[in-house]
């Protein structure tokens, strides 16, 4: 270890730290690349290649020239993502728009509302509550 200085040690840790940073951003721009439906084919085959030939440059480039976009699309995918969560939640809990108007217990106060009214017979109360219980 005597032959290895700490401040050596500090700069393969910063260098190292600096590539795996580069790694993220490389990925982050691939992914942008395929995501963006703006840019057809021919623009995203270039990137691609400008990535791949001049992976530091080419990945700065792209940062320079399309990073405003890159968050927007970043930002709308998640909005999209809550919204489809949202409403995978409301159809799950038998609420809000396509979700049915309410769950089994609901059916069940109705259907005894109706019986208590006489709007429907015990035998018609009995049906309907092994429907709504299957």
């Amino acid at each position: 270890m005597d032959d290895y200085p700490l401040l050596n040690l500090f700069w393969t840790m910063l260098w190292f730290f600096l590539w795996i940073m580069w790694l993220f951003l490389l990925f982050k721009v691939i992914t942008d690349i395929f995501r963006d439906h703006e840019l057809h084919g021919w623009g995203k085959a270039g990137w691609l290649i400008l990535c791949i030939l001049l992976p530091y440059l080419g990945v700065l480039i792209y940062v320079i020239a399309r990073g405003k976009g890159m968050g927007q699309r970043d930002i709308k995918q998640a909005q999209a993502s809550e919204a489809a969560f949202q409403d995978y939640i409301r159809k799950t809990a038998g609420t809000g728009p396509g979700g049915g108007g309410g769950g089994s217990a609901d059916e069940l106060a109705r259907l005894a509302e109706l019986k208590d009214k006489g709007a429907i017979t015990d035998e018609e109360f009995e049906k309907a509550k092994a429907k709504v219980l299957s």
